[in-house]
């Protein structure tokens, strides 16, 4: 069979040796004759599966003993509400925006208590990522919350601040598409579809001394501490999800790590900015050069003819999930670490046979 090129934003492509791999174990996991879906969450092989993707997690995020990493259902989404239910307290949340997944982040936040938004980039369409210097933080404040990665718009923190005061970050759309020093922040959550594996878990790495400021009052299943003191094994857990996520950790030390992901990352990026630079207006990029993501490329087509007529025609060619947010429109490229540079230089080669043919 031959395979799509797949630039869905998520969920989206996953390693091809991962793939293989969970095949030839589906039906008989470690000679148990029986598949890890099938297993006890409680039993010996599944207990080494979950602490295996801890282990890996910690190793290719160097992440210090002082923080937990737990794995949660519900996707970012959730996180959106269990942040400010854990640490909001009497103070106020501080939301940068910087596009549609931090705006829902502070909405929640407003249902729960006091939010305030310090620096936003929506008075230009959220075409860039705000400067650190135009971040206002206050002693009242619970938290600093800031997006990463923002997929519909293609923009991306290249520098994280350093605050006094406690950051959180939604990394659900480039965690470990580089390096970055953990202890910068308090809390990182992250949906594991796009970078980590299939839909179904969620990654939380959070400072143990900042879960301990949560109210003791919170429903079990949306208090961090529930799934600290049990292992992330208070209730039936992602299991599957999470063997998928261990398998996908598994390929990226294999592959190098964050070091060597990212340098592939920064070629797929640049092969396709390089493209829409050099087009002469015919592609336009939406993110400021300053801020484009290396995870998501979005752009747009002289009119809504020839963006139809680009999405046609590259779906015949293979092509999937070129599709601009419904939202903005135009196109989106999503090149997350398992997306394979082949299928960048494929869609290099339909980008420039395109503009020459509707050029012409």
């Amino acid at each position: 069979m031959e395979r799509s090129y797949n630039f869905n934003a998520g969920p989206t492509a996953l390693p091809l040796e991962v793939l293989k791999k969970a095949q030839s174990e589906l039906l008989n996991f470690q000679n148990s004759g029986m598949s890890v879906m099938e297993m006890s969450h409680r039993s010996k092989e599944y207990e080494e599966v979950h602490n295996r993707a801890q282990h890996l997690l910690r190793e290719l995020l160097n992440i210090p003993n002082n923080y937990d990493v737990l794995f949660l259902q519900g996707g970012a989404s959730l996180q959106f509400s269990m942040v400010p239910m854990n640490f909001l307290h009497e103070k106020v949340g501080n939301y940068v925006l910087t596009g549609s997944w931090s705006q829902k982040a502070l909405k929640e936040a407003e249902k729960l208590g006091k939010a305030k938004v310090s620096a936003s980039s929506e008075n230009t369409s959220f075409d860039r990522i705000p400067s650190i210097e135009e971040i206002a933080i206050e002693d009242n404040d619970a938290y600093v919350h800031i997006t990463s990665n923002n997929t519909i718009y293609g923009t991306q923190w290249h520098e994280f601040p350093t605050i006094k005061g406690n950051l959180i970050s939604d990394m659900s759309s480039d965690i470990l598409c580089r390096p970055f020093d953990v202890n910068k922040f308090k809390l990182i959550y992250a949906g594991a579809q796009k970078n980590l594996g299939p839909s179904g878990v969620t990654v939380v790495i959070a400072e143990k001394n900042f879960l301990e400021t949560r109210p003791d009052n919170l429903p079990a299943m949306l208090d961090y501490q529930t799934y600290s003191k049990n292992n992330s094994l208070y209730n039936t857990p992602p299991s599957f999800a999470i063997y998928m996520l261990s398998l996908v950790l598994e390929w990226m030390k294999e592959h190098g790590g964050a070091q060597e992901i990212e340098k592939t990352n920064n070629e797929k990026a640049n092969i396709l900015y390089d493209v829409i630079d050099e087009s002469n207006g015919f592609y336009t990029g939406h993110a400021q050069k300053s801020s484009r993501s290396i995870m998501n490329v979005t752009f747009t087509l002289p009119n809504d003819d020839l963006t139809k007529q680009f999405l046609s025609e590259s779906k015949e060619l293979g092509f999937v999930g070129l599709n601009g947010h419904r939202s903005v429109g135009g196109c989106r490229a999503s090149i997350y670490n398992a997306v394979p540079l082949h299928s960048v230089e494929k869609l290099r080669e339909f980008m420039l046979t395109f503009m020459k043919k509707a050029v012409v």
